[in-house]
């Protein structure tokens, strides 16, 4: 199991980057971003 930080999750590249992490089910992925 791995544990990720997502910085800008709501852009383009954080939430490409953040469903890529997510195809595996043992990982945990916390999203943070200020949608400025």
């Amino acid at each position: 199991m791995s544990s990720y930080l997502v910085t800008g999750g709501a852009g383009f590249i954080g939430a490409n980057l953040t469903e890529l992490l997510l195809t595996d089910p043992s990982n945990k992925v916390v999203i943070v971003d200020d949608l400025s």
